[in-house]
């Protein structure tokens, strides 16, 4: 099939990379070309997650798998660490990033977007490949019009490495695009305890609860005279990510330039 699109995954080995490998294995459009991980050195990428052998080996160095296998897109769950110094290499070699990685600064995305735009190539860098969470973050952007008074909660396992997470921080930019700043609560209030009322963004309030046993949830609590509204996103299992991850691969194919959202493929 000459329009199937090939695939590197890094982070392979990874929870969200097994999810990955499996989704591009199932699809006829994608093929899996090459299985970035540092460790499962040699191992067959299939068998690796539980599928038929597919005759793609587990590699450690991005570097020579890219240039071995040519990929069109490469897609990333690895950390901030990785990712960032991943996604230039991609870009030099031509391969249009797909990161699922948060922690990015705005330099190193405006940097990225800047590379891509040089080699005439696609990118995509999501804090959410959910689409529930995406319509979540479009509806309460939505409704921060007409209240205005909000705050964001939201949940994730305690080996979770930054907070807030990159889907209440996307949530936040998208809502104060609809929303004057205001600061919320009494002018006179004071923290008893520091940090008691969450992080501020644009006059509004951000809590990160950390807890073993909890996947990801985020809930955007509207106040207003009278009533509350109230907007919530529960993901129970990485693989409701791989619808998202599988548009997104075939979008990219269609852009110029570093895109950042997941949003911006969801109409």
């Amino acid at each position: 099939m000459s329009n199937v699109i090939k695939v590197a995954v890094v982070g392979a080995a990874g929870r969200m990379g097994k999810e990955v490998v499996k989704m591009v294995l199932e699809d006829e459009q994608l093929e899996l070309v090459a299985a970035v991980n540092r460790s499962h050195e040699g191992e067959d990428a299939g068998t690796l997650v539980g599928l038929p052998a597919c005759g793609v080996l587990v590699q450690s160095d991005l570097e020579m798998a890219l240039i071995g296998s040519k990929p069109d897109v490469m897609v990333d769950f690895t950390t901030p660490q990785f990712a960032y110094p991943n996604t230039q290499l991609a870009i030099k070699y031509g391969v249009r990033p797909v990161i699922g990685t948060t922690g990015f600064t705005p330099e190193q995305i405006e940097q990225l977007d800047k590379q891509c735009q040089d080699q005439g190539i696609g990118g995509l860098i999501a804090p959410n490949f959910s689409i529930g969470a995406i319509l979540m973050m479009k509806f309460a952007a939505q409704a921060a019009k007409y209240f205005p008074h909000l705050e964001i909660i939201e949940y994730h396992g305690d080996q979770k490495l930054d907070a807030p997470s990159g889907t209440a921080v996307k949530t936040a930019e998208l809502i104060a695009k609809n929303r004057e700043e205001i600061r919320q609560g009494n002018p006179k209030e004071e923290e008893t305890i520091e940090g008691a009322r969450g992080g501020y963004y644009n006059g509004f309030r951000i809590h990160s609860v950390r807890l073993p046993g909890v996947f990801a949830q985020q809930e955007v609590i509207f106040g207003a005279f009278g009533q509350t509204l109230k907007i919530r996103h529960d993901s129970y299992e990485r693989a409701g990510y791989m619808p998202g991850v599988n548009l997104a691969v075939k979008k990219v194919m269609e852009y110029t330039g570093l895109i950042y959202g997941f949003d911006h493929f969801i109409e």
